[in-house]
């Protein structure tokens, strides 16, 4: 049943991720899945209206893994309107049968058979909500 779900894609990318914590973020947030126990920390430093870095604690199936490893690797350069972006869209993917996002971030189009699991799409979506609030706390500095 879910072997097209954990496919070599998502378990390869869900390997690449290594916890790690920046010394001073300009903003950090916590996002926990209820439903599976999933959890992921996120730490940003924000120049200007850009993220610089980032660092990411996850513990979470593969599926939240692979997410948050795709946000690890392409998030540096994006806007917060870049990653409210990422974060609708790949919510769309996975609720309403939508196209996944485009650009930076466009790699999420290998999670699309989540779509057929909704019990996984929070801890799916873990990586672009956490993103998207530990900018929100960054944004007034």
């Amino acid at each position: 049943m879910f072997d097209d779900l954990y496919n070599s894609d998502i378990l390869g990318l869900s390997a690449t991720l290594e916890n790690a914590a920046l010394p001073a973020p300009d903003g950090t947030a916590r996002k926990v899945s209820k439903l599976c126990g999933s959890w992921l920390e996120i730490d940003l430093m924000v120049a200007g209206d850009v993220v610089t870095d980032c660092a990411l604690r996850v513990q979470a199936c593969a599926l939240g893994q692979a997410s948050a490893a795709i946000v690890k690797a392409s998030i540096v350069g994006a806007t917060l309107s870049d990653l409210i972006d990422a974060r609708d869209r790949l919510r769309g993917m996975l609720k309403e049968g939508g196209d996944p996002p485009e650009g930076r971030f466009s790699q999420l189009s290998l999670l699309k058979g989540v779509a057929a699991y909704p019990a996984r799409h929070t801890s799916t979506m873990l990586a672009f909500d956490a993103a998207v609030a530990a900018f929100e706390l960054a944004a007034p500095k």
